[in-house]
């Protein structure tokens, strides 16, 4: 165990991120809690929104960086300012998050900080034709200016490798907190929730960003055979983004859009099952946290999704991704099943304790740290109450 040094300050770590909301976010948000109570000096680069007042109100210092999420003619504006802000904060490491973070992030350094990147999906995997192109290629010569390439799940790492992006590699799942993310009877919360829907009514949920990774409209097509063999279904969207209009034009009536919401927590524990028809993820969170809450849940055989799972939920819950047919048969079947569903929920939560506790991921990030800071680390370490926490 490493132990503070008193005549020693604590590393400055300067994270940055573009997306600020979404799983992205919460990763960095759950990241930066930890690092604050291991005494580090925190500081966090990000475009205004959802993100900046959660991290101001944990006690991180947070620096304006405007930022689109996509690149575009405006990315070399856009790393004059993260110039600007690495200049004012001094870090002694940087660490990226996302593709958009991680390109301008290492434009501005270039390799003259320490920096770890963390692409929480491979930019490339998210479009098509000359643009993939493109971002391959950047994701191959930006490798160099990764001092660690942070992977959230081995499929991830593996994806890079085979696309031949070369770097010093780490894989560290993502983590959920099971303080948060915990069991709780689901009528009371149905009810408060969706009042005028009848409580006894077979519920899933799906949780993401209304977009085309996410695969809601695939969701919305398995959604028919769903209803024809289950006709009290409803199905809940949680979530907003750019798919939403179109989304709701083709939905049903028993589909309902809860919109954007500040706490997942309490849809999750109003389902009876959480689905995740993603067409590619990094590790998303929300099978983790369903899970963690209890609760089944079914995903698409993608990276990362696929890795969330317990070996013994994948031939109830793993569905080929974009097939709309099977997604509604496991959803009908699980439906149709609720001691399947219970014991299912009581696996997943097992799984996710042992496994994806965010304590677990804050201590391997703080490893990586120090193994790129070398000797200037040595005070980098996760307290340990925090640590000893895990196991208690």
């Amino acid at each position: 165990m490493h132990q503070p040094a008193p005549d020693r300050p604590r590393p400055r770590v300067l994270h940055l991120t573009q997306p600020v909301d979404g799983g992205v976010a919460r990763v960095l948000t759950d990241l930066v809690r930890a690092q604050l109570t291991a005494g580090l000096h925190v500081t966090v680069g990000c475009p205004d929104g959802p993100l900046t007042p959660a991290l101001l109100a944990l006690g991180a210092d947070v620096r304006h960086w405007h930022a689109t999420r996509s690149p575009g003619p405006a990315l070399l504006g856009e790393v004059r300012r993260l110039a600007r802000v690495i200049e004012d904060v001094r870090p002694e490491l940087v660490h990226a998050h996302s593709a958009k973070a991680g390109l301008a992030g290492r434009l501005a350094v270039r390799g003259r900080i320490p920096t770890v990147f963390q692409p929480h999906a491979w930019s490339f995997e998210a479009v098509g034709g000359v643009t993939s192109e493109l971002a391959l290629r950047w994701e191959r010569w930006g490798a160099r200016w990764a001092s660690r390439v942070v992977c959230v799940s081995a499929a991830e790492r593996t994806t890079g490798v085979r696309a031949g992006v070369a770097g010093r590699w780490s894989v560290i799942p993502n983590g959920i907190d099971p303080e948060r993310f915990h069991p709780a009877a689901a009528g009371t919360v149905r009810a408060s929730l969706l009042p005028d829907v009848d409580p006894a009514a077979p519920l899933v949920v799906c949780v993401g960003r209304l977009c085309r990774q996410k695969g809601q409209d695939v969701l919305l097509r398995a959604w028919e055979g769903v209803l024809a063999r289950v006709p009290g279904a409803r199905l809940v969207l949680v979530g907003d983004g750019p798919d939403l209009d179109e989304l709701r034009s083709r939905a049903p009536a028993s589909v309902l859009f809860a919109g954007a919401v500040a706490d997942t927590v309490p849809w999750y524990r109003a389902a009876d099952l959480v689905v995740l028809p993603s067409r590619w993820e990094g590790m998303a969170l929300a099978p983790l946290e369903a899970m963690a809450c209890g609760r089944p849940v079914v995903v698409t055989d993608v990276d990362g999704a696929r890795e969330s799972l317990p070996p013994g939920l994948a031939p109830h819950c793993l569905v080929p991704p974009q097939n709309p047919a099977v997604l509604a048969g496991a959803v009908t079947g699980l439906l149709l099943d609720p001691p399947l569903r219970e014991s299912l929920g009581h696996q997943g939560r097992r799984h996710v304790l042992s496994t994806h506790d965010v304590r677990r991921t804050a201590e391997a990030v703080a490893g990586v740290y120090r193994d790129v800071l070398g000797e200037s680390a040595a005070t980098l370490a996760v307290p340990t109450e925090y640590r000893e926490s895990i196991h208690s």
